[in-house]
């Protein structure tokens, strides 16, 4: 018998984001999955060199790069209907549930325990998950910034509402990166001083 989970997760690139709305360049889940565990990295540093922090970094990278997996089976569903009321919110943690439960049963029994944290979230890691939340924020305003740059009006009230909602995390390291780092996303290659 063969084990389906890799050949899966490789599916992750035929899942665009942002279906809802009209983009200069699409984004999969793939792409944002790696964009996530890159800032999901940058702000564990930042909580644990700059703020007294003592979070698990490589644990941040590993639910950071894995998030989203449970949307293979499902899809990504749009914010906007996501997050419309508590029942549709939590049926939707529900079925995300589900789906990583089904993706967990696509690997061999002795590699199951080591993928089920991040693939089904619990109270374990609330501080790391805390960092990933942030890094998925950030990563839709850069999108949302690259959008506008391309003069997609579009991203306008999503990178309003986005920055506001990373704010409203109250994590020093997503506020630094707001302040060093993100300006950066609004430069073109030959303003950035490399």
């Amino acid at each position: 018998m063969g084990f389906h989970f890799f050949a899966m997760i490789s599916r992750m690139k035929y899942i665009n984001r942002w279906s809802l709305m009209r983009n200069t360049r699409t984004e999969n889940i793939s792409e944002h999955s790696h964009d996530v565990a890159v800032l999901a990295h940058a702000l564990a540093l930042l909580t644990n060199k700059r703020f007294g922090g003592n979070v698990d970094v490589c644990r941040c990278v590993l639910l950071a790069l894995y998030h989203d997996m449970p949307e293979i089976l499902i899809g990504d569903l749009p914010t906007p209907v996501k997050y419309f009321n508590p029942e549709i919110r939590d049926a939707y943690k529900q079925i995300e549930r589900v789906s990583g439960e089904k993706l967990l049963r696509m690997l061999p029994e002795d590699l199951r325990e080591e993928y089920s944290p991040l693939l089904i979230h619990d109270d374990r890691y609330s501080e790391e998950l805390k960092i990933v939340r942030a890094a998925d924020k950030l990563s839709a305003l850069i999108k949302c910034i690259e959008e506008e740059s391309q003069g997609n009006r579009e991203f306008e009230k999503a990178k309003r509402a986005t920055e506001k909602a990373v704010r409203e995390l109250n994590l020093p390291a997503a506020n630094c990166f707001l302040e060093e780092f993100l300006p950066s996303y609004s430069l073109t290659l030959d303003e950035q001083d490399y």
